[in-house]
């Protein structure tokens, strides 16, 4: 089953950690208060969420920048700071989102099912958390860890929910580079459409919906003339048909048997299509030089209870109450679920804690989850903080894998973005 493509390529930025705070309390009478310097809040994460009543990415076509907030400094009196909210971004079912590499991160599928596409980084702590019986009164705090930022890809693999039906040279593909984006090619002569194309329609009460502007169906394609199964199979998985009528009639040919023999081919190919809701557009009213047929036809829709509208796809007129009864007709449908297979991805567990040394040309590079955390968040003006982490880093073994590894004092090491000569503490 081919399936139409809607993609959109957004920015997304989690909110940073808030800074601990160096804090001590003072009182009067109380000249040695201890430290009460309060904890950072985390920074808010960028969250996608599947949601099922949605069924475009024309939302992320003109808003491409999310950002989440930060999380609130930590404050005097033990007062931690606030964590920033999250961004909470609605996709429909069948989402996959790409890295700026192509890579798949995440296929989302479920109603309700969330992926954090953007962490938001750690609150720093306040200096009341380094507090021990031999440092009484410890003069530094954490900074907050920077948010992770990107740019991803939306990619949604979906169904058109309106599909466009009428003899050659009616005006489909004119129709369709009004109400949407696409840019089909369009010429005076039958035939110009060789492949369906795909729009996406916005209205301005914030509905949208995919139209498919399918090639011209002739008579006898039920039984594969031309080009018959394939463009019917397009039709068959549409929810509303919109059937477009020359009513110039600049072929020579009439609407209403034009409009019988295609409602015949599709009932034909598959019974089912007869039943599905259909709205008759009858075009190029610009061009309609006398209006008995406009009467005729307009007669023969409401005798059946099939909606009509008049239409002018070169200059627009009446399209807009067109769409909008295309619109209400396919809030009362039954739909048909997004159905594809998650697309398998790999994703590398690695140990927080787990430490890793390696030669690259004249430089250590020491490797670690909490290691690079560590350091990231390390205030290196404040002398007392680059104490502590020399500690910290001796304390878990960082010196020891790099004079395992070979490392003597005075070599180049890195960890993360921080470059520094190395000397055991």
């Amino acid at each position: 089953m081919s399936l139409f493509i809607d993609e959109a390529r957004i920015f997304v930025k989690a909110g940073d950690g808030g800074n601990g705070v160096v804090s001590f309390f003072r009182a009067k009478y109380i000249p040695k208060g201890g430290p009460d310097g309060g904890d950072a809040g985390r920074g808010g994460s960028v969250v996608l969420e599947v949601d099922d009543g949605m069924r475009t990415l024309m939302d992320f076509h003109y808003h491409r920048q999310f950002k989440a907030k930060r999380g609130q400094h930590g404050q005097g009196s033990n007062k931690s700071g606030a964590n920033g909210d999250d961004i909470i971004l609605k996709v429909p079912s069948g989402t996959v989102v790409k890295d700026d590499d192509g890579n798949v991160m995440v296929d989302l599928i479920e109603p309700g099912e969330r992926y954090i596409v953007a962490r938001g980084g750690l609150g720093g702590r306040g200096n009341a958390r380094f507090a021990t019986p031999t440092r009484r009164s410890p003069s530094f705090a954490e900074k907050g860890e920077p948010a992770e930022e990107r740019w991803i890809t939306l990619e949604l693999k979906l169904l058109a929910d309106v599909g466009l039906v009428g003899f050659p040279n009616v005006g489909k593909s004119t129709l369709i580079s009004r109400i949407s984006s696409a840019k089909p090619k369009i010429a005076g002569y039958p035939f110009t459409t060789l492949t369906p194309n795909l729009g996406v329609v916005g209205l301005p009460d914030g509905r949208s919906f995919i139209a498919a502007d399918i090639p011209g169906i002739i008579e006898g394609a039920h039984a594969g003339k031309g080009l018959g199964y394939e463009f019917l199979r397009h039709v068959e998985r549409t929810a509303v048909i919109i059937h477009i009528l020359d009513m110039a009639a600049l072929e020579g040919r009439d609407p209403l048997e034009d409009y019988e023999a295609i409602n015949r081919e599709l009932a034909l190919y598959n019974p089912e299509l007869a039943a599905r809701p259909q709205v008759v557009a009858g075009n190029k009213l610009d061009i309609l030089g006398e209006d008995e047929k406009l009467r005729q036809v307009q007669d023969y829709m409401a005798e059946r209870e099939i909606p009509f509208f008049g239409i002018s796809a070169a200059v627009g007129t009446g399209v807009d109450r067109l769409l909008y009864a295309v619109a209400d007709i396919l809030d009362k449908a039954e739909r048909e679920p997004v159905k594809k297979e998650k697309v398998a991805v790999t994703i590398e567990e690695h140990d927080p804690a787990e430490i890793t040394v390696s030669r690259e040309n004249d430089v250590w590079v020491v490797k670690g989850i909490d290691l690079e955390r560590m350091v990231i968040m390390t205030d290196f003006e404040n002398e007392y903080a680059v104490i502590y982490l020399q500690q910290r880093m001796k304390s878990i073994g960082v010196e020891d894998k790099l004079i395992a590894a070979g490392a003597n004092e005075g070599d180049t090491v890195s960890i993360g973005a921080m470059v520094f000569e190395f000397y055991p503490f």
